[in-house]
């Protein structure tokens, strides 16, 4: 490379400089100092404070010491404690206004330096402009990047030696060595600072994605539970729907042939809704075998699904794991649809699930009423005689209930009691009969069974789980 290539290449790169220094601290951008977790306003009023003690220390240092008068005292003494309280919202500006104000003093302070004799001034940064160019860096430091701290620190090093090389020939303390040692300690920590701010912000983002994605997760699974057990239900349908189709010809004295042909139809595709339904049903199956455990009334993922007709069972099983339990059926039992039958059964066998892991002792309570319109189910217990042991479960017990309430048209409460134990209340709608829900009744009580048993108390879950 030429002689004058290399000086072009290093023009260059001269240039590039310049225009990243212009870039970076030619600026006069908002960044406010981000409030404090512990006491929001503490550590501004202690920089406000702060900034009113450079600002009258300042004031009397330079008219005492600098002898100065009092006008061009104030002003600068105003520019120290001024850029500390301009940090906290611009803080290049704020660092800008520092080093403007400490070159103008240490020029106005020059013919001052030696009278009166014996009388040495602290030069060219007086003592109450250091802590205040201290507390710019540190602020500044607080909210840009590394580089740009770095390049403030170098260009208040070079005005502080050029300062101290160009006019520092007159008998006075010299303030550099100190100025600049700070500085460089000062810039470190307060980007270790940053980026220890910068980290736990990020900590608390990724945990707050972490619990959503978990939330999402755990609620598509519940959907996918529910569904799997939905599907024998309509498979059952499906497949009686399919035996009349095929039955019915031979009901009939000499069958039309477009009878026939219509009666076919529906068979074939009562059959393919069958096999659809298996394909659905084999990509909503858990991956290993050991995720679908028995229910408590022992039986097995591939068993009908409960009705209410195996309640009993359940709370038979319920009391053989140690809880006391009392069951009520209030009204005319009738046959209903199945999705409501185990919809009904699983919330009371979530409910008291949760009342064996996280209510030990306690006594549990479920009462079912039929009602015109479908299905109430109430599940209580009372306040637990011991604390309960940590519970394995994965958060999946209120929210399948809500799920399967909601299905259904219907809707659950789940709070604590004031007595110390905790309830659980489900309405759930027949086909066609959610419009008559919500101006009968109220939550947290059985209609008509209120006056024989009072307000019925359920679970203790302490988060859902089950």
């Amino acid at each position: 490379m030429t002689e004058t290539g290399s000086r072009r290449a290093f023009a260059g790169r001269v240039l590039l400089g310049l225009r990243i220094l212009r870039d970076d601290l030619w600026t006069v951008r908002a960044d406010p100092l981000p409030p404090s977790v512990w006491l929001r306003w503490l550590p501004h009023g202690v920089l406000w404070l702060t900034a009113v003690v450079i600002t009258f220390a300042g004031l009397s240092e330079l008219q005492n010491h600098g002898r100065l008068g009092f006008g061009g005292a104030f002003l600068l003494a105003l520019s120290e404690g001024g850029s500390v309280v301009l940090a906290m919202w611009r803080p290049i500006p704020a660092w800008w206004l520092s080093t403007g104000g400490m070159v103008v003093g240490a020029v106005a302070l020059l013919d001052r330096l030696d009278t009166p004799p014996g009388m040495r001034f602290t030069w060219p940064w007086p003592v109450t402009g250091i802590i205040a160019q201290l507390l710019v860096l540190l602020l500044l430091s607080l909210r840009v990047r590394f580089r740009v701290a770095v390049e403030a620190l170098v260009l208040t090093a070079f005005v502080t030696l050029f300062l101290e090389g160009q006019l520092g020939g007159r008998p006075h303390v010299s303030t550099t060595v100190v100025t600049i040692a700070l500085s460089a300690l000062v810039i470190p920590f307060g980007a270790a600072l940053r980026g220890r701010r910068e980290a736990r912000a990020e900590l608390s983002h990724q945990s707050t994605l972490t619990a959503e994605e978990r939330a999402r997760r755990t609620l598509l699974e519940e959907r996918s539970r529910i569904a799997r057990e939905l599907h024998d239900v309509v498979a059952h349908h499906m497949s009686v729907i399919s035996i009349q189709a095929q039955v019915a010809p031979h009901l009939v004295d000499n069958p039309s042939d477009e009878l026939r042909e219509n009666l076919d139809g529906i068979r074939h595709n009562a059959l393919e809704a069958l096999t659809e339904l298996r394909r659905v049903l084999g990509v909503l199956r858990s991956e290993s075998p050991d995720e679908d455990p028995p229910d408590d009334t022992g039986a097995g993922p591939h068993s009908p699904q409960p009705t209410l007709d195996r309640l009993d069972a359940l709370v038979e099983n319920t009391r053989a794991a140690g809880l006391t339990v009392t069951a009520r059926i209030v009204g005319n039992r009738r046959p209903l649809p199945p999705g409501v039958e185990l919809s009904a059964y699983r919330i009371v066998q979530e409910a008291l699930s949760n009342v064996l892991r996280h209510a030990p002792g306690a006594t549990a309570h479920v009462e079912i009423e039929y009602m015109s319109y479908g299905l109430l189910v109430g599940v209580g217990n009372t306040r637990p005689t011991r604390p309960a042991p940590p519970s394995p479960g994965a958060g999946h017990g209120l929210l399948g209930m809500r799920e399967r309430a909601a299905m259904l048209g219907g809707a659950l409460t789940a709070e604590p009691r004031p007595d110390g134990g905790y309830q659980v209340f489900a309405r759930l709608p027949a086909a066609g009969a959610a419009a008559a829900l919500a101006p009968r009744h109220t939550p947290g009580a059985l209609p008509g069974a209120t006056d024989r048993t009072g307000t019925i108390p359920a679970l203790d879950s302490k988060d859902g789980r089950a």
